[in-house]
């Protein structure tokens, strides 16, 4: 893995061994990740289109082209593979509220 995906590798993985990752559902299907990054801030991801709002992937992936992605993402796709998401159902309104959430913290 740290071949392929570089310094990003091992933090990732020591963010799945923590249960970092959370699976967040809507009764209609939508899903985005929520993991908790080593500086205890909150990070939601989209594994469908590959984001994720940490600044790391702003600058690094989007910004720079230095990496194909954050430890945050790594971590959503290596604990699917694994199935060690943790699993959190909420209303479509709380989804919602945390997608919006996201953006006003970036605005």
């Amino acid at each position: 893995l740290k071949f392929i995906f570089g310094p990003s590798a091992v933090p990732a993985l020591d963010l799945v061994d923590q249960h970092s990752v959370t699976r967040v559902m809507s009764p209609s299907g939508r899903t985005a990740y929520q993991v908790l990054g080593s500086s205890g801030k909150l990070y939601t991801c989209y594994s469908s289109c590959h984001f994720c709002t940490c600044p790391a992937f702003g600058f690094t992936v989007l910004q720079k082209s230095e990496s194909l992605l954050c430890k945050h993402i790594l971590a959503v796709y290596l604990s699917q593979a694994m199935g060690a998401c943790q699993e959190l159902s909420v209303s479509e309104e709380q989804l919602t509220s945390i997608l919006l959430a996201e953006e006003e913290d970036e605005g």
